[in-house]
């Protein structure tokens, strides 16, 4: 090799290594570089940092290396594709954000069976990174060792999943228009998650979400609170908890807490039969609701004491009712969150029955058999007709074919006119 092939080597590595660093400008001359006095760059980054801008020793763009940044979700795969058009009969490499060679073209440089060769071609180094960690986040470095090396960054960025939430704060069964305060913490999260409130399908405004950093200086551990007057309609229903994040992909993650309410009690009065008539029997139910049900009901008929019954049942029985059951009757629920009372008015109607559905569907039965019989008797008259006209018609032409029958002019010959030829009496229809 001829001194004048050496001495641009031998400058671009003194200028890459000398404390004030320099390069050569567009026209030809070094330039000072920025570097701190006592520092050593590797050699990957001294060689690159350093441009020949000699027409001889310009390098076409074709031999940059292009990669692309990648998120990927903690425990998943991940794909670093590195490509380059112009590979000038040189290797790529992959290197971690450690600056450990991870693959020089096809072979292996880590043993990390995690890394597998995906590609690997003149244009073309592709690797993947399997049950990626939290650690594995960073920049990874493509090169090819052209003169100078050039290299590609890819931002490898992972996301860490947050963990099911855990929903606190709640102890025991609320009174009517008590206040509960609820808290709700999930860890792991990365970047930090976003937590929302709903009760039932209804969306419940919570506190802002307080965000704090975790242990591992990479993850985070959200929070936040809730607070609301329960009323009696919130008995039983559910408080949940969701955790909004990235790494999710519109899955649900979310925890529920179902609260209960006691409130007191209401009723309601309900006939059966609805419309009760005299001489039938009548249920009065005293339907009642609560947190707790009602335990004891009271019975009473305005105008009238003691009272009529008092009893765990909610029915008031009437076996055979008649007119003087007639007037208005209140029924008392209680439990010991306290007591209400319902009032029903009964009048008992007469004892004529009323049209029902049973009698409408008979009247139909019997108009149509009435209709059919009506047809059939349409149908024999019509039939009794019919055959009357057919028999004298074939009555006629038995006389005209014998020796004894009259002239066809001849409608009857009876015993006063006489016939000759016979004594006996003849009646022919034409």
């Amino acid at each position: 090799m001829g001194i004048s092939s050496v001495l641009p080597l031998l400058l671009l590595f003194a200028c890459s290594w000398a404390p004030g660093g320099a390069n050569l400008s567009q026209d030809g001359y070094w330039q000072e570089q920025d570097l701190e006095l006592g520092t050593l760059a590797s050699l990957d980054e001294a060689i690159s940092s350093t441009v020949w801008s000699s027409p001889d020793m310009l390098a076409s763009q074709d031999s940059q290396p292009w990669t692309s940044d990648e998120t990927v979700v903690a425990g998943g795969t991940v794909v670093l594709k590195c490509q380059v058009k112009d590979h000038e009969d040189s290797s790529l490499q992959w290197s971690n954000p450690a600056q450990q060679t991870l693959y020089f073209g096809e072979k292996r440089a880590l043993r990390d069976n995690r890394i597998q060769l995906v590609k690997s071609t003149p244009h073309e180094l592709s690797i993947s990174i399997s049950n990626v960690a939290l650690a594995d986040e960073g920049e990874y470095t493509c090169s090819i060792f052209t003169m100078p090396v050039r290299t590609a960054k890819s931002l490898v960025t992972v996301l860490g999943i947050p963990q099911k939430p855990i929903i606190t704060g709640y102890k025991s069964s609320l009174r009517e228009k008590e206040t509960i305060i609820l808290n709700c913490q999930s860890s792991g999260s990365k970047p930090a998650a976003q937590l929302t409130w709903r009760k039932g399908e209804q969306e419940l405004p919570g506190e802002p979400t307080q965000i704090q950093e975790d242990p591992n200086g990479k993850t985070f551990t959200v929070s936040s609170s809730v607070m609301f007057q329960v009323t009696r309609e919130d008995d039983g229903v559910d408080i949940l908890c969701s955790v909004n994040h990235e790494s999710l992909k519109g899955a649900d993650r979310s925890s529920s807490q179902r609260i209960e309410v006691l409130y007191t009690p209401t009723a309601k009065i309900r006939p059966d039969p609805p419309h009760p008539r005299e001489g039938q029997k009548l249920l009065l139910h005293c339907e009642g609701r609560g947190n707790p049900i009602p335990q004891q009901y009271l019975w009473e008929k305005e105008g009238s004491v003691p009272p009529l019954k008092i009893t765990q049942e909610s029915a008031l029985i009437f076996p055979f009712l008649n007119k003087s059951d007639s007037g208005t009757y209140g029924c008392t629920a209680t439990s010991n969150m306290g007591s209400y009372k319902a009032y029903y008015t009964l009048n008992v109607n007469d004892p004529s029955p009323v049209p029902s559905s049973s009698s409408t569907y008979h009247a139909i039965i019997g108009g149509i058999v009435a209709f059919v019989v009506f047809l059939l008797l349409i149908l024999l008259i019509f039939l009794g007709h019919y055959l009357i006209r057919h028999k004298g018609t074939y009555l006629t032409h038995e006389a005209k074919g014998s020796d004894d029958a009259p002239d066809a002019d001849t409608a009857i010959i009876n015993a006063e006119g006489g016939q000759s030829g016979g004594d006996d009496k003849k009646e022919y229809f034409i």
